[in-house]
């Protein structure tokens, strides 16, 4: 080699001729870092980190790699004349167009079997997509951003990296386990010992036989190969390397001090703040930008998609010569949007902003002839400068045009530095913005949230405690019933019993909670058997069904020794249920195991949405045939709305009879939007201050003390049910619609049936009659006693389907 860098610093390159046609010093030339544990960068050619290169390039040489350990792994056979093609694309600068298309030629077949595929951050997480595309698995890349709502399932340090650690976050945790090979992907093999750290973290996750390093060069030592073929022999697994050159680099002790006369170059900064490009947001957000938590060949079919519809939307703004710089991690979709950018009349390059710094020189030859440096902007806690290189155009004139390439997470206020900083060299600096693959939030426990015990549910709720949200029930019903406001952006005050009312309760719940709990009972056995699995993970609708959630997890504990994990999550009439929620579902358990609970119905209204909801999930989430059963499984079922049920009379259930005192001191979900964003959990206060009046854990303990007094009757009712006819009827709503004629109401949502329903209307809403089954009487003492507080009449209406159906006051009517 015989860069300034090499004749200076007396570095030597030796190829040891790997493939004909392509030598190492066609991969690579030499800089100089700003580091002091490694003094010298191997700038690729091919890679696009530093210097802007054809998109067809950087594409070609990383599928090319893929498709060479697809051949390893008893895959395709590459046809050399696309190695020597490229190794002249290099050389002479010719059109890439023949190379690209020879490996596009060669990449039809893919790999034996399945594996998985870990690129590393920064540099080769795009060159991981494309060895993973070529070999048809799915991957994932390391990251030096902590997301919220992500775990990290695996860690490991860069020993000579600016930025040394590494953290792999995936959506799933199952990805990282299996039994096939895991190829792992750099630019550089330059000891092996991130690779081999990485292995062993790997190992001690799940053990598997064969991994293989793919690197655009591979530069290790003698001594490095033996340290890689001990780790093999102490693993007692395969490790393999792959590479599209290899040979040494010989680099003297005093190799920076030999250089240290060079002039660096300043870097360009941005002098004053300019006005920020206009941030488009062209690319769908259901689309994943990043292998960063898991990305499969579907995933690969979409980026392509959205990369042509960005494309298709910056073009027409374009000018003849483009530089599309992509950020940091992000360098795959900016890649593919480069691609599809391309025209005859369009010349594209690609490059990326990068945390590592390096010297500038203004020497022939010298790879690094241009940067600038600007605030890092990604809302991370490693605050500092970031760095891009050679946005000075070389060849051709200046730039058109500069598309800056962020996610939602990049496009902070900071982000104009960068924006600032390239103005100077392009006509036109363009933002495109792809929206995050966003971390899930974190759900809620005691005792930061609620009063039930940490293991005995889940909230995925975001607190809003802090926020006023009450209002006086009669303004919050006539906002309600105006349009004004939907029902769930507000809450209604807390309800704080008497205590004629308090000792009602606690007289009620004595006498209710055998039957209580044989509904328990006899709707988890009938779970168990209809699903035909007990792997169950309850998911609670809340609130009413979290405590029934909670005592079907007692049961399953108590009389089968399963552990169930419980959620709750929030379901809105009208607005369906917490996407953000369903997703955090789906990737933590297989949608399949999970069994939605709520604690009665009513006419049907919130079933018929939930039924609903949950298929639009399924769609939006493409979940195909593992997708969430839409079956809701409740205590009481007077409205015949559902298949699985402990019963379908309508008792008293005590959990009714009071608000957050009864549900572990949790209000009820909102959704207001100037509260709540798109992918944010649904929100709900914990009412701590009420901890002297909860009766949670005295409603839970007193229901779950008769679970095996009630067990026989139960387990027979629930071997009945299995063989009976169960389809639902929806008797209930008929006997709304029945009801709401009969008292001329405007709307059936004013009609609440059930002896839930009904005192919920009359602790939360304006109630203006309660009509009651004149044969259930002797079971709804709290029901008049709440009418009587609130001078509400009670009409009877014999033949009455429930025990009892409670009507709202429309707003338009007196008080009458």
């Amino acid at each position: 080699m015989t860069s300034v860098v090499a004749r200076r610093a007396g570095i030597e390159v030796s190829d040891a001729a790997l493939h004909q046609g392509l030598a190492l010093p066609d991969l690579f030339d030499l800089a100089l870092r700003i580091n002091p544990k490694r003094p010298h960068l191997l700038v690729s050619t091919v890679l696009a980190k530093h210097v802007p290169t054809d998109p067809r390039v950087v594409r070609g040489s990383g599928l090319l790699l893929g498709l060479l350990v697809a051949e390893q792994l008893g895959g395709c056979a590459v046809d050399p004349a696309a190695v020597r093609e490229l190794g002249r694309v290099l050389r002479t600068g010719a059109d890439p167009q023949p190379f690209a298309d020879l490996v596009e030629a060669s990449g039809a077949q893919g790999a034996p079997g399945s594996g998985l595929v870990l690129g590393y951050a920064e540099t080769a997480t795009a060159l991981g997509h494309l060895v993973a595309r070529a070999l048809g698995w799915p991957s994932i890349h390391s990251t030096r951003r902590r997301v919220p709502g992500f775990s990290a399932a695996l860690g490991f340090d860069e020993a000579h990296s600016h930025a040394t650690e590494h953290l792999v976050l995936p959506s799933d945790p199952a990805l990282l386990v299996g039994a096939g090979p895991v190829v792992l992907v750099d630019d550089e093999l330059s000891t092996g010992r991130t690779a081999l750290n990485t292995i062993r973290a790997l190992h001690r996750l799940a053990p598997r036989e064969r991994y293989v390093i793919a690197a655009l060069i591979d530069v290790r030592t003698a001594v490095d190969r033996e340290a890689m073929a001990a780790v093999a022999a102490e693993l007692g697994a395969s490790i393999e390397v792959v590479a599209l050159a290899s040979g040494e680099v010989s680099v003297p002790g005093d190799a920076g001090d030999r250089v240290a006369d060079l002039a660096s170059l300043p870097l360009g900064v941005a002098d004053e703040p300019r006005t920020a490009a206009t941030g488009r947001r062209v690319w769908p957000w259901r689309v994943a930008e990043t292998g960063r938590h898991g990305f499969g060949p579907a995933d690969d079919a979409a980026l392509e998609v959205a990369a042509r519809q960005v494309a298709d939307d910056l073009g027409p703004r374009l000018g003849g010569r483009v530089l599309v710089l992509g950020t940091e991690e992000l360098m795959y979709a900016p890649l593919a949007i480069a691609d599809a950018l391309r025209s005859p009349e369009r010349q594209v390059r690609f490059s990326s902003t990068t945390r590592s710094p390096v010297r500038v020189l203004d020497v022939e030859g010298y790879p690094i002839r241009s940067g600038i440096t600007f605030p890092a902007h990604d809302n991370q806690a490693e605050p500092g400068e970031r760095f891009a290189y050679n946005v000075v155009a070389t060849e051709g004139g200046g730039w058109s045009d500069i598309v800056v390439v962020v996610d939602s997470a990049m496009c902070t206020a900071g982000l104009d530095g960068l924006l600032t900083a390239l103005a100077p060299y392009a006509g036109q600096v363009h933002l495109s913005v792809l929206p995050s693959a966003a971390g899930l939030p974190e759900g809620l426990t005691a005792p930061d949230f609620g009063s039930y015990a940490p293991h005995e549910v889940t909230w995925l709720l975001q607190d809003l405690s802090h926020v006023r949200l009450e209002a006086a029930t009669e303004i919050r019903e006539r906002r309600i019933q105006t349009g004004e406001a939907h029902y769930a952006e507000s809450l209604p005050i807390e309800y704080r019993p008497e205590e004629s009312y308090r000792r009602l309760f606690h007289e009620q719940l004595a006498e209710v909670a055998p039957r209580v709990a044989t509904a328990v009972g006899t709707v988890t056995e009938l779970a168990i058997s209809v699903r035909e699995r007990d792997d169950v993970v309850l998911v609670s609708l809340a609130r009413a069904g979290v405590p029934i959630g909670v005592l079907m997890q007692r049961w399953a504990r108590q009389r089968h020794g399963l552990e169930w994990p419980h959620y709750a999550i929030s379901i809105v009439r009208d607005r369906g249920i917490d996407l953000t929620a369903m997703r955090y579902l789906a990737a933590r358990h297989d949608p399949r195991r999970v069994l939605f609970v709520d604690g009665w119905t009513g006419k049907g209204a919130i079933t018929r949405e939930f039924t609903d909801a949950v298929a639009a999930v399924n769609a939006e989430l493409d979940l195909g045939t593992r997708g969430f059963d839409p079956g809701l499984a409740v205590l009481a079922d007077p409205g015949e709305c559902v298949a699985l049920y402990g019963t379908r009379d309508d008792f008293l259930i005590p959990s009714a009879c009071l608000n957050s005192t009864v549900s572990g001191l949790v209000s009820r979900t909102v959704l207001n939007p100037d509260l709540i964003g798109p992918h944010e959990f649904h929100g709900a206060k914990f009412y701590a201050e009420l901890a002297d009046e909860d009766v949670s854990a005295l409603y839970l303990d007193t229901v779950a003390g008769q679970i095996d007094a009630v067990a026989p009757a139960a387990e027979t009712d629930a071997a009945e049910l299995r063989l009976a006819d169960r389809e639902p009827t929806w008797v209930g709503w008929a006997a709304a619609e029945q009801i709401r004629a009969a008292y001329d109401l405007p709307s059936i949502n004013l009609v609440k049936p059930g002896v839930g329903e009904t005192t919920r209307v009359l602790l939360r809403r304006v109630p203006w009659r309660v009509v009651v089954n004149p044969e259930r009487r002797a079971d709804l003492r709290h029901v008049e006693l709440l009418a009587a507080e609130r001078g509400v009449p009670v009409v009877t209406e014999p033949g009455l389907p429930y025990s009892c159906i409670g009507l709202i006051r429309p707003t338009e009517r007196d008080s009458s």
